[in-house]
């Protein structure tokens, strides 16, 4: 008989050996496997770990943990930690009754609980699925277990969570569609403004920036924007909490100076394991003093300080941020509606994420709503190899011209890049037609379905599939690589999405195809006059 109750000092012999069970001997956070540091999270009051016991046979088989994220702007957030049953025991049902037990015991201390689940099987997302958590990111190459691992982001809402939550979002159109999507499940409905026109934050400004030393903390605390009004990103800690605090829980600021003065910084958390940097928290005096930080820390983790995945949980509802953070390639991962607690309200935040060695995502398993999360983020780092090819190409890719710049990156940021080997088919006669393509390396083939008779070539910069999507019937040919071809797919149902917020955009995009379209009909036809007349001078003469 299985039974739940909160862990006890002799509990920890056994939930070391269920941990490594479940990570093995080579697990880099060897702090799990440390029953000292064990002991300490037993009685601690910033975390509720429970185990799962088999009374029959007096044996601890599984635990569970919440992580409470007391203080700053993260009020009544709480973190549902590792669960981990023994192998033993899998599949019959102690990580439901964990679970279940977790809920029961934070319903009235959290407003906010969140999940990071593994994606290299769905049990954990299954569980916080089935107990009303939503997906609301995709945390791609986040943790480090014997390789790096994807995670899954999932919340659920208590209490007064929902009723004091700030209405109305301002998202950059990067962060609409994964905003969009999680908006869109219950109990919520999407109230966000997108906003077209903000710019970045400046560059400009001399500036030099150092690491903070006690002397500097005072001059600092005396800089109001970014710490008590005004805050654009947020964390578990702040620069309020006073330095030898901030010191013992190993965070790190680094000043931005001019002259003599200190004008601003920006803090950090550093897990040196797993080769993550989470910004928590920026101040400054001034706007160029903003961008002047964050361009030196990027600078600084992916030149000095081997960081391969930078984190930043930035406000919904200030969109300058969102865009600034886009040009230093940061991309949004997760939407999660009130988050943070600031001032009387809640506020949404955007998880927005930096990867720095951008590696394959190995085998995954996703439940189908992290799979549509997971599609919508990591078309955002496709995007990253596609758009600057994109702005390389606007004079050379026909469906760009007459586009600024900005109209072109915001038609490449929603196309995807794929790769197709030599003798593949993009789509058979028939097929539906919910995509287009545009041809960035190599050349297609259209045959028509019947008697597979080549009726055109498709070539570098050119589109494929235009007339099916633009009429909304099923291909009528079959398109075939030639050689192994790049291409830039574009859905539909994006493109629709992307006209009906800019039809500048859209006008610039129909005229082009039609002009396209034209150009290809008249090849065709001279295809068609070229076949005619060698068939002609083939026939025999009476």
């Amino acid at each position: 008989m299985l039974r739940i109750r909160e862990a006890r000092e002799e509990d920890v012999g056994q939930i070391r050996e269920i941990f490594l069970a479940v990570y093995g001997v080579d697990y880099p956070h060897r702090e799990l496997y440390d029953e000292l540091w064990l002991k300490r999270s037993v009685f601690t009051d910033d975390a509720l770990i429970l185990v799962a016991e088999d009374q029959d046979a007096g044996r601890v088989v599984g635990t569970a943990s919440v992580l409470f994220d007391f203080g700053a702007h993260s009020d009544l957030v709480g973190e549902f930690g590792r669960l981990a049953v023994h192998p033993d025991y899998r599949r019959m049902q102690v990580g439901k009754l964990l679970m279940d037990k977790r809920l029961e015991a934070i319903k009235n201390r959290l407003h906010v609980g969140l999940v990071v689940a593994r994606t290299v099987h769905p049990y954990a997302q299954r569980i916080s699925l089935a107990q009303g958590f939503i997906a609301t990111g995709f945390l791609p190459l986040k943790h480090f277990f014997r390789h790096r691992e994807s995670f899954a982001l999932l919340a659920r809402y208590f209490a007064d969570a929902l009723t004091l939550r700030r209405n109305n979002p301002r998202i950059i159109p990067e962060v609409y569609a994964l905003a969009n999507l999680v908006m869109s499940q219950p109990p919520f409905t999407p109230d966000f403004i997108v906003d077209e026109d903000s710019a970045s934050y400046p560059t400009g400004g001399d500036y030099r920036l150092e690491q903070l030393q006690a002397e500097g903390y005072p001059a600092l605390l005396r800089i109001e924007r970014g710490r008590v009004r005004n805050r654009e990103i947020f964390g578990p800690m702040r620069l309020d909490y006073g330095f030898f605090k901030l010191q013992a829980r190993q965070t790190n600021y680094f000043l931005a100076r001019s002259g003599g003065q200190i004008v601003g910084a920006v803090g950090y958390t550093m897990d040196s394991v797993e080769h993550i940097v989470r910004v928590f928290e920026l101040i400054a005096l001034a706007d160029d003093v903003v961008r002047f930080l964050l361009a030196e820390l990027e600078r600084k983790c992916r030149e000095e300080m081997e960081i391969e995945y930078t984190e930043i949980d930035v406000s919904a509802y200030a969109p300058r941020m969102q865009r600034t953070l886009l040009e230093l390639n940061f991309l949004p991962v997760a939407y999660v509606p009130a988050m943070v607690f600031y001032h009387v309200e809640r506020l949404d935040i955007v998880k927005m994420v930096r990867l720095n060695k951008l590696q394959d995502l190995g085998p995954l398993g996703l439940t189908e709503p992290v799979q549509a999360v997971a599609d919508i983020v990591m078309r955002g780092f496709s995007t990253c190899v596609i758009a600057p090819r994109m702005a390389q190409a606007i004079q050379e890719v026909p469906l760009f011209h007459g586009m600024n710049t900005e109209q072109a990156m915001r038609l490449a940021g929603v196309c995807t890049v794929k790769t197709i080997r030599a003798g593949e088919r993009l789509f058979d006669g028939h097929d539906p037609a919910d995509r287009l393509y545009v041809l960035l390396q190599g050349q297609v083939t259209i045959s028509s379905g019947s008697s597979s008779r080549i009726i055109g070539t498709v070539h570098t910069g050119e589109t494929c599939g235009e007339v099916s999507l633009l009429s909304a019937r099923p291909h009528s040919a079959t398109a075939t690589a030639v050689n192994q071809i790049e291409v830039a797919e574009l859905l539909r149902r994006d493109l629709e999405d992307l006209i009906r917020r800019r039809p500048d955009i859209g006008v610039i995009i129909y005229r082009n195809l039609a002009v396209g379209l034209g150009d290809k009909l008249l090849r065709s036809g001279d295809r068609k006059q070229d076949q005619e007349r060698n068939e002609t001078e083939s026939v025999p003469l009476p």
